[in-house]
């Protein structure tokens, strides 16, 4: 069956603009290439400060993907298994991605020593090693013995790092040391799978459950079973119902992902072209796709919120019109996510103005919808770049990354830069690239390298999964 590649690239390209996000220089290049409330130079955090830069997109882009996601992996297992099955690896998927928030933080080399001496390297090294081991799919050829003693072996290796490694505070192991942004996707992965299980046949009844948790949100600062269900934190390491409000990017991505399964089988049973758009249409409505999401870029961090507003009704209006028309399955897919598009990002506009205009921390109503119509926007506009050049090096780049986003996630921080670090390489590249612009091209030529060793990963079918 044809796999999901236009999402695989989406995600892929999420995940590479997060590392390049992290391998920036800290100060020194224009606001928009920082979060909009940590501006330089100081970078201090400035909550009242209303902007959306391009790194303020790449989590919640990621997070559409995780939901578009759930719909393609949950409804195979339910038609292979039963629904019990496929709530235990639900579990199983969340306890995964729980432990590895835990353990990937312990073994960052910043984290065990905030002076990067070689031995904090040499540990964060080991510790991607034993990551591989423990979230490595095994080949299948493996005998199912053979299988079950290299991942008992792999965990115990984990448990004993993680009881030996001991930090600048003077303590070691603790629950409390984790990758928020991996918590944050534990959390709403669990609550996004379950909601999709049970309101899979009905998108309505998943859509009122985003208004009890408007409901939730407005209330919770009232004194009240609200405010004391939303401060309720029976395991604070792990939840919080406040992680839980980016479930207005991971549900309509999870209607996205339900619109993906038909169409893949659409397109697996279908004999007619897949597009009667003419090629030039297929090109304007990629780069319209793509002009809206530079609009609201420029818009909403300069603040030219008329110009935004009337500029990105423009790009809908002409959207519409070069879709209307839709005869293949596929043209009928792309149509249906850009009705879905532009409803988040009207209502998205609309919100703009409340709680001070768009913020990603703390995050506004406007900030989750506007970024999950800009998503969809992009996945059409992925779809349609596969189709057109029949997917260049570049996209498999992207997809190769999507299918991994794992050791992408970790690369940099856990292997490149201790790599460079013990060869004496990362000291000649930064002297090389001390300016803030050479700084940045430093960080994407890690993230260009790291695309490289994901994608020659992929290619060998070598892949970490939870």
């Amino acid at each position: 069956m044809r796999r999901a590649s236009n999402l695989d690239a989406l995600r892929g390209f999420a995940i590479l603009t997060m590392v390049l996000t992290g391998t920036i220089p800290f100060t020194g290049l224009p606001a928009w290439m920082y979060h909009a409330q940590l501006p330089p130079p100081t970078r201090e955090f400035n909550p009242n400060l209303p902007g959306f830069t391009w790194v303020d997109l790449v989590f919640p882009l990621f997070l559409f993907c995780l939901g578009a996601a759930i719909p393609l992996a949950l409804n195979r297992r339910l038609q292979k298994g039963t629904l019990t099955k496929t709530l235990t690896h639900v579990f199983e998927r969340t306890f995964l991605l729980a432990f590895f928030a835990v353990f990937l933080f312990h073994i960052r080399p910043h984290i065990i020593n905030p002076q990067l001496p070689d031995s904090a390297r040499i540990l964060g090294l080991i510790g991607f090693g034993v990551m591989f081991a423990v979230f490595v799919r095994l080949p299948s050829r493996w005998s199912a013995k053979r299988r079950y003693i290299f991942k008992a072996v792999s965990w115990l290796a984990a448990l004993i790092l993680l009881a030996l490694l001991r930090y600048p505070d003077g303590g070691g192991f603790s629950l409390y040391r984790s990758d928020i942004i991996i918590i944050v996707l534990t959390n709403v992965y669990l609550s996004g799978a379950l909601i999709w299980i049970f309101t899979r046949e009905n998108h309505l009844i998943r859509l009122g459950v985003l208004g009890v948790l408007i409901g939730f949100r407005l209330a919770h600062t009232e004194p009240g079973w609200i405010q004391w269900l939303w401060d309720f934190r029976p395991l604070p390491w792990l939840y919080s119902l406040y992680y839980h409000q980016y479930l207005f990017v991971v549900i309509p991505g999870t209607i996205i992902g339900d619109y993906l399964v038909s169409w893949l089988k659409e397109v697996n049973e279908s004999v007619q072209s897949e597009f009667f758009w003419s090629r030039r249409k297929q090109i304007f409505i990629v780069l319209i796709m793509f002009s809206v999401l530079l609009v609201n870029l420029i818009g909403l961090q300069a603040r030219w919120l008329i110009f935004n507003n009337l500029a990105t009704l423009g790009l809908l209006l002409s959207g519409w019109y070069l879709l209307r028309d839709d005869k293949s399955a596929t043209e009928k897919f792309l149509k249906k996510l850009f009705q879905w598009a532009c409803y988040w990002m009207i209502l998205g506009l609309v919100f703009e103005p409340y709680e001070g205009g768009i913020k990603k921390d703390h995050p506004t109503m406007s900030y989750y919808l506007i970024t999950t119509a800009l998503s969809i926007f992009l996945l059409i506009g992925f779809t349609l770049i596969e189709s057109l050049f029949r997917k260049p090096f570049w996209f498999k780049l992207l997809t190769g990354n999507g299918r991994n986003p794992m050791i992408a996630y970790v690369g940099i921080a856990n292997f490149i830069l201790p790599v460079l670090s013990l060869t004496g390489l990362e000291i000649i590249i930064n002297q090389w690239t001390a300016d803030p612009w050479l700084g940045f091209l430093r960080g994407l030529g890690y993230t260009i390298i790291l695309s490289y060793l994901v994608y020659w990963l992929s290619e060998k079918k070598i892949y970490w999964k939870t």
